[in-house]
């Protein structure tokens, strides 16, 4: 039966038993929000009112429908199989927008195979085009337009939208009311908005621009790298339009991170680098340069620098005098993607205001991320799904980046058939609930359009975007390498297609927007800048060449003063035990905060957490924000910190620092995601770019730095270095030998102390509170001084409650952060002094354990044996020991202990520096346990053994006796 057949039944009686259920529950949703319910199901309601229910579906009620025209509509009811063809036609809709994108002309080579189009077919669904034409085109698809005669005009249409050059993929969205805004824009009558004449002349000019660029550079210095943008040309004007739209928007920082791909294209025209500066970098660099990829040997102007296609910019976007936003791009090293959560932190430092106590408030419309991708990086570096997951947390979350893949279908020369196991590059979006559009790079018109989709998106509702610009790569992995060994057929196609603009000037051309004239002045206009900026550079040719930095081994300034007058300590310490009116304390927690209240006084002491609390309250009493964040910051590993506290009834959070009077900054606590890669790059760069503040990434355990080796590797540890990046970023690793097994023992301290260099970062390794407040206090303080550097702490983890490492009140309101902790008088009398035959040194946990032994067994029995802690490994302090160690004029040896293995921890770093300490007279030893591929023994007995005999070695009068610890 046709629609415009009549008759009498209505739908609802071929209905019965659970089917007469689901419409019933379904007519019963229709009620509270029609919305909810298919819109195939929901016209059957507005045309035939509420189903029978079971009492009376026996009895064949019939159901007036219920429209204007009653009379008409009741003439011509749909029957049961009308319905299903209906129910199949909106199946068909729907299919047409989950897979069109399978069928779309978004492959510039056509290289894909052939993709199975079934699911988009009537025939699939039992229909035919009789079936389709008889059908109301707003039946099957609601956004259908009135020109739209019948529902095959609808379907016709649908697949047209959704195989075009812009291929969609929005029905992972779980947000219904996002999923139908998205699906809304792709398939309106006026998406995408024409360009006008103007604006494709400026695109058409910005692709001359890009291709000649890369054309210039590889005719004029041959066999040299750049790593060609070609074949993904439109990343610049996709960039140049985000800049464009978000600005617009309100935006005042770009933050953009890519990796070397395209950058130096990037770099000159949409951060505005000049044609010199980068013809310059070409022109005076060697020819030849190390390793397969992206090494270099560089040239050493007092710092080490890096290759020019890992450099950042900055620019300014002007309105006439007023700078409208500013665009960033991130220094970047050749580890693929790990800059992504580096320029998150950049975005949420830029969105915040920190200059009131509470947490920092966020405008996350005030700054924006840009993450460029390489397709084989994004789906193969783990990096990327660890940043994704910011998305939605409180603590790091920005309002949505704009990702774009810039995607040639290859990962140096590997196919994307071996480097990913999903259909696409981007599918890894989905699991975060990103909308991805995938764009034909050779349709720059389609690729605008996509651009100005994702930007309303993230307006509107402050989430993320992908565009998969899907392009090819027109040369080899860098321009040394040939690319028909490995990829022969796509490289045989490649060089007989077109570049983009030259495509896109044809199109120009015939559609009568551009005429030759104009095309070829274009082109003439591109290559004179090219020509001319070349020109210049080789006038200067044998002047010095001029590069950014600075000297790496920039003198660090010691005395800063962070002493706090005692009674300002107390008041603040008062004001950390109030709690907000109505607020319900854990009973167990309050009694230990209680004790708090008395730290401060003549005979009491200072523990560890304690006297951190009192230093973040000092800090942001000086008007330095605090951002701190870790697995478990806000109470701490250990159960010690309780910076954040829990309402035991509501649950609410409360922290005593955002009642604090004295404050004049934010403090801000966060439990991280489980990662250390993403959240150590995002506080980095956080404090890269808000230099002011106080940023503290702590670990769970020291030894989960392992998973986050790329960042401080090339950004913390060589960052000031290569890039002149400076940070003050402080990071905590609870460090320490406790039987606790090979994975919860060290933090690996022998990394940091190998990377140091360049007085790039210190390193520390504390056994007193008090001296943790000065470290920190006078970290906060040197924030704003050229003088900043990072922080590496090795934190303790027993210690946290060990009465020997608790401070008295005095030791906060007088003194400083001593980076050497002498364990006797520096005034004895040359006669004691002259009895010392061993001086021990070490570091942490160890010196506490040796400090316990010497009082148990009575520290008189040695007058031969002196111990000092090294409180700051690096940079070492060599005057503190030199005049420790000439203060006994008789001794024989210097022993360093430590628990950690030989080949590990901090012997291998001491050793040479304190030879060159002491003269040939005094043995420089070492004692501790032997060389070892694991980090500890995973047996608590093991490990008291082990430890027992590293003391009782440190402490035995006897001449030392090489490896007396064995394993």
């Amino acid at each position: 039966m046709s629609f415009n057949e009549e008759s009498n039944l209505s739908p609802w009686k071929s209905y019965y038993g659970p089917n007469l259920g689901y419409v019933q529950e379904q007519y019963e949703l229709y009620l509270i929000d029609p919305s909810k319910v298919e819109p195939s199901v929901r016209e059957q309601f507005e045309l035939w009112g509420a189903p029978p229910t079971t009492s009376t579906a026996s009895n064949d009620l019939q159901r007036e429908p219920i429209v204007a025209n009653q009379a008409k509509t009741a003439s011509s009811p749909l029957d049961i199989k009308a319905l299903e063809k209906v129910v199949a036609a909106h199946q068909l809709m729907l299919n047409i927008r989950r897979y069109g994108h399978l069928a779309a002309d978004i492959n510039p080579l056509n290289l894909s195979p052939t993709a199975d189009t079934a699911l988009l077919e009537p025939s699939t669904f039992g229909l035919t085009k009789e079936d389709l034409s008889a059908m109301p085109a707003s039946l099957i698809w609601h956004n259908a337009t009135s020109d739209m005669k019948n529902g095959w005009d609808a379907i016709s249409r649908l697949r047209e939208i959704y195989t075009r050059s812009a291929a969609y993929e929005f029905t992972h969205i779980h947000d219904e009311q996002e999923r139908d805004w998205l699906h809304k824009q792709a398939e309106s009558a006026t998406f995408p908005a024409p360009l006008s004449n103007r604006e494709r002349e400026a695109l058409l000019e910005r692709l001359m621009q890009v291709e000649q660029f890369e054309g210039f550079i590889h005719r004029t210095f041959v066999g040299q790298k750049r790593f060609s943008i070609e074949g993904v040309d439109m990343l610049v004007p996709v960039l140049d339009e985000i800049v464009r739209a978000v600005a617009h928007d309100g935006a005042h920082h770009i933050l953009i991170g890519m990796a070397h791909r395209g950058r130096l294209n990037v770099l000159t025209h949409v951060l505005g680098k000049p044609y010199e500066k980068i013809f310059a970098e070409f022109h005076h660099s060697p020819n030849k340069e190390l390793g397969p990829s992206e090494g270099s040997i560089g040239i050493n102007f007092g710092w080490s620098g890096d290759v020019k296609y890992h450099l950042g910019a900055d620019r300014a976007v002007r309105d006439g005098e007023t700078v409208r936003t500013n665009v960033i791009l991130a220094n970047n090293p050749s580890h693929l993607e790990f800059v992504n959560p580096v320029v998150e932190g950049f975005t949420r430092a830029a969105q915040e205001e920190r200059n009131m106590p509470g947490f920092p408030t966020v405008d996350t419309n005030g700054a924006v991320t840009i993450c460029v991708h390489g397709d084989a990086a994004f789906i193969g570096e783990g990096i990327v799904a660890e940043t994704l997951n910011f998305n939605k947390l409180k603590g790091y979350r920005n309002g949505g980046t704009l990702h774009i893949i810039a995607n040639n279908r290859l990962g140096f020369t590997t196919d994307s058939v071996d480097s990913r196991s999903t259909h696409y590059a981007s599918d890894l979006a989905k699991g975060f609930d990103i909308p991805i559009v995938h764009v034909n790079a050779d349709d720059p018109e389609a690729c605008l359009a996509a651009v100005r989709l994702a930007c309303e998106y993230r307006l509107r509702y402050n989430k993320g975007f992908v565009i998969d610009l899907v392009g090819y790569r027109r040369y080899g992995h860098n321009e040394m390498d040939d690319p028909d060994v490995t990829q022969p057929l796509m490289y045989n196609n490649i060089r007989n297609h077109p570049t983009v603009a030259t495509i896109y000037s044809k199109h120009l051309l015939a559609n009568k927007s551009l005429d030759e004239v104009q095309v070829e002045q274009l082109r003439q206009k591109t290559m004179h800048a090219l020509q001319s900026a070349y020109e210049s550079i080789k006038s200067n040719d044998g002047k010095k060449v001029k590069h950014h930095g600075e000297d790496a081994s920039f003198i660090v300034a010691e005395d800063v003063a962070t002493t706090v007058p005692l009674e300002k300590l107390k008041e603040i310490n008062m004001e950390l035990l109030n709690r907000p009116e109505g607020f319900t304390e854990y009973p167990k927690l309050k009694r230990i905060l209680q004790r708090r209240a008395t730290a401060l006084d003549d005979g009491e002491k200072v523990e560890w957490a304690h006297a951190e609390a009192l230093a973040f309250a000092t800090i942001v009493a000086d008007g330095t924000p605090i951002r701190l964040s870790g697995q478990d910051s806000e109470r701490g590993t250990f159960a010690h910190r309780h910076i954040m506290l829990n309402d035991a009834v509501t649950g609410a959070k409360f922290t005593p620092l955002h009642q604090l009077s004295q404050a004049k900054a934010s403090f801000a606590v966060y439990n991280s995601p489980l990662s250390e890669t993403a959240v150590l790059g995002f506080e980095y760069g956080y404090n890269v770019f808000a230099p002011e503040t106080f940023v503290i990434w702590e670990a769970q355990y020291g030894d989960f730095a392992n998973v986050a080796q790329v960042i401080f590797d090339q950004f913390i540890a060589a960052g000031r270095a290569k890039w002149s990046q400076k940070s003050g970023i402080a990071v905590l690793l609870p460090h320490g030998y406790e039987g606790q097994g090979p994975e919860h023992s060290s933090a690996r301290l022998e990394r940091f102390l190998q990377l140091s260099a360049d007085n790039n970062w210190t390193v520390a390794n504390l056994t007193s509170a008090a001296n943790y407040f000065h470290l920190l206090r006078k970290q906060a303080a040197m924030l704003k001084s050229e003088n900043v550097r990072p922080l590496i702490l090795m934190a303790p983890k027993s210690l946290i409650r060990n009465p020997r490492v608790a401070s008295h009140g005095l030791e906060f309101s007088e003194g400083s952060f001593k980076p050497v902790l002498p364990q006797f008088s520096l005034t004895e009398p040359k006669a004691t002094r002259d009895k010392v035959k061993r001086l021990l040194l070490g570091s942490g946990k160890i010196t506490i354990d040796i400090a316990e032994a010497l009082s148990s067994r009575g520290d008189e029995q040695f007058d031969w044996l002196r111990v000092a802690r090294v409180e700051q490994l690096y940079p070492l302090p060599h005057a503190e020991l030199d005049r420790i160690i000439k203060q006994f004029s008789k001794l024989e040896e210097i022993v360093w202990v430590q628990e950690e293995p030989k080949n590990q921890g901090s012997w291998s770093y001491m050793e040479p520096r304190l030879r060159a300490l002491t003269s040939d007279k005094v043995a420089v030893r070492y004692i501790g346990r032997p060389d070892r591929s694991s980090t500890a023994s995973g047996h608590q007995e093991v490990h008291a053994i082990e430890q027992q005999t590293i003391i009782s070695s440190a402490l035995n009068g006897q001449p030392f006796e090489s490896n007396l610890v064995r394993g």
